[in-house]
């Protein structure tokens, strides 16, 4: 008797997996459709945490200003903190200012600096982050938590993989950063080889947001702008 009950919630599942393909599919065909209308845009990345009178929730508002004035809109994730300070300095420069929402129990909530017409809702982590490596001309990564890192070395291996082409992923906050970067250096690379020297070459460390513009341009005199997959 069990062992039925068992197999006929096995089959339940199976046939609920069968239907999410749809609701996949219709984030994936809503996203398309709505973010290949916005224009080059870079994406900006940190802490939901991160309360409006730090210094990095300023310093992300400001580097979102200057990337608007370079010609760029902003793409976050929708929600608080780093991400608010992002879309805040996109609408405060007169930019495109994009917000891919996910709902989380308790914790994601879209901030009010996004466009009416440019704020999407996600169910699927992996949808979004389809969305973001797409659609995005380079990637601003402030200090953040464990989202941040998932959202920085999934980047990192598909440009290192090939998967996508290559495009600027910055790393803004020595004191922050500096620490994995070494690690990476030392353990990944020196010690066991698990990467190559030039996959160190994929990352730039800055404190700046004239560093963050100069690579970016330095990058896209040589490089078109366009969708990255």
């Amino acid at each position: 008797m069990r062992r039925e009950q068992h197999s006929k919630a096995w089959n339940e599942i199976k046939t609920n997996d069968s239907w999410a393909i749809f609701k996949i599919m219709g984030e994936f065909v809503s996203g398309y459709e709505k973010l290949s209308k916005i224009g080059p845009c870079v994406s900006i990345f940190g802490s939901a945490r991160t309360k409006p009178d730090h210094a990095n929730y300023k310093l992300a508002e400001s580097i979102a200003k200057r990337i608007v004035e370079a010609g760029y809109g902003i793409i976050t994730g929708g929600g608080p903190g780093i991400m608010e300070a992002g879309n805040k300095g996109a609408h405060i420069a007169g930019g495109t200012s994009v917000g891919l929402n996910i709902e989380l129990p308790f914790e994601q909530h879209d901030n009010p600096y996004i466009d009416s017409d440019k704020s999407l809702d996600f169910d699927y982590f992996f949808v979004r982050k389809v969305m973001f490596v797409k659609y995005s001309q380079g990637f601003v990564v402030m200090p953040g938590g464990f989202g941040t890192l998932d959202e920085l070395f999934e980047a990192i291996t598909l440009i290192q993989t090939h998967k996508i082409e290559k495009f600027p992923i910055i790393l803004v906050g020595t004191s922050f950063w500096k620490g994995l970067l070494d690690w990476i250096k030392t353990t990944l690379l020196d010690s066991f080889a698990n990467i190559s020297a030039g996959d160190m070459d994929l990352i730039h460390l800055v404190d700046t947001e004239d560093e963050v513009i100069e690579i970016l341009d330095a990058f896209y005199k040589e490089s078109g702008l366009s969708p990255n997959f």
